[in-house]
């Protein structure tokens, strides 16, 4: 007997068994109440062979399909008879087209007078703008970059997703990076690993760009990680007010929020180091200025100073001061966070929940990511809101800089 329901034919290409793409696609049908007849099915037989799929799924009415089909999508499923993208001009400064594509962080391509074409700067959350021309291009834009006319891709027609495929094994120094949160793999080892995955990084001309707060100085890291910084490990820092304060406390005053690093003792007054601190670089005009007149001679900003290692500090509204390098307007930080994120090829996320979901969410699905707290909401939370790609180490950050650096460095 024909199914005389709306239906639709999809494809899964690449190692689809392996990543669980194809499970997952059979389950996404099913829960949303939708059936799926499998028309071929084609084992890729070595490791290195690519597995192929095509599907028709069914639905009780046409909207019950889209739905299924958004899902499906998402998950890397593609129509099997592709169209062009629709396009509509965007009707005004930073309003977006009802039904406009809100991305994925995968990499992802649209269809365009009969060619599939890139899409730039992918990340999650954002819409799809196609500049015409001889070589039309696409590229992603935040909702409050989109200029009237830009043309906007709407609805999920001429759209290809590529979600990462999870490597048949873990050989490789990115091998290990596959996914996941555990505090029950063996510290050390799990280290050496991301030490020898940013040691691979540097030597492809990647740039690692890291992500952190201030507990990093309480715990007492700040000097591994500027010794990373000088040593060239560290291209890019990614951080608030507070990391930036607490460092130069930490060498200005040998306190962190007023502790001492060394013998956690509170010195008299030393809850007012940090506004001490902030009141003399604005008093020198900034970090680069203080490093200048010597008021700061160590720690992780004085080393992205002397590195020409660019940061970016984003503020909060509940920064005091703050520091003259720090940028107060929302949308301004935002952008110079996606600068960073965009030209990373490594992050490392280290004891900071704001700060890395806002770089997660600018993140590529490709980007490797870790992400390294003694809290396992943060790490979870990373995971959950999209950045499946991170692998998480619930530990403490006193611990794991340290030895990371004597991994790559040696212990001085």
């Amino acid at each position: 007997m024909t199914d005389e329901r709306p239906s639709r034919v999809v494809e899964l290409e690449g190692h689809i068994i392996d990543s669980g793409m194809m499970q997952r696609c059979f389950g996404i049908v099913m829960d949303m109440g939708g059936n799926f007849d499998v028309e071929q099915f084609d084992v890729g037989r070595h490791k290195d062979a690519e597995s192929y799929c095509r599907m028709r799924v069914f639905a009780d009415d046409g909207d019950a399909l889209q739905s299924i089909l958004h899902e499906l999508h998402q998950n890397g499923a593609n129509l099997s008879d592709p169209v062009d993208a629709h396009l509509e001009p965007a009707p005004a400064d930073q309003v977006v087209p009802k039904g406009f594509y809100s991305t994925t962080n995968h990499p992802t391509q649209v269809r365009y007078d009969g060619e599939w074409i890139d899409v730039d700067d992918i990340e999650m959350d954002c819409a799809v703008v196609v500049e015409d021309g001889d070589d039309p291009t696409a590229r992603t834009k935040v909702l409050n970059a989109i200029r009237e006319d830009d043309l906007i891709v709407t609805g999920e027609a001429g759209i290809r997703v590529h979600p990462p495929e999870r490597p048949r094994d873990a050989s490789g120094p990115f091998g290990f990076m596959q996914g996941g949160v555990s505090s029950e793999r063996p510290s050390e080892s799990l280290i050496r690993q991301v030490a020898e995955a940013i040691e691979e990084t540097k030597r492809a001309d990647g740039k690692v760009l890291v992500v952190t707060g201030p507990a990093l100085i309480h715990a007492g890291a700040g000097d591994d990680l500027a010794r990373l910084v000088r040593e060239g490990y560290i291209d890019m820092l990614s951080a608030g007010n507070g990391f930036a304060t607490h460092d130069i406390e930490r060498n200005v005053y040998g306190t962190s929020l007023g502790m001492d690093v060394e013998t956690m003792e509170h010195p008299r007054k030393g809850h007012k180091h940090h506004i001490y601190t902030i009141s003399e670089i604005i008093r020198a005009g900034g970090i680069a200025e203080a490093v200048d007149d010597g008021m700061i001679d160590g720690g992780v900003m004085y080393e992205c100073v002397q590195q020409e290692v660019p940061y970016v500090l984003a503020g909060s509204i509940r920064d005091d001061g703050p520091l003259p390098d720090t940028i107060t307007d929302a949308v301004e930080a935002q952008n110079a966070i996606r600068e960073q994120a965009h030209e990373a090829d490594m992050v490392l996320m280290l004891s900071t929940l704001l700060h890395s979901v806002a770089v997660g969410n600018c993140l590529s699905s490709t980007t490797k990511v870790v992400c390294v707290d003694i809290n396992p909401a943060t790490v979870t939370q990373l995971l959950d809101r999209g950045s499946e790609q991170a692998i998480g180490m619930v530990t403490d950050i006193g611990t794991f800089v340290p030895t990371l650096a004597d991994e790559i460095l040696g212990e001085e």
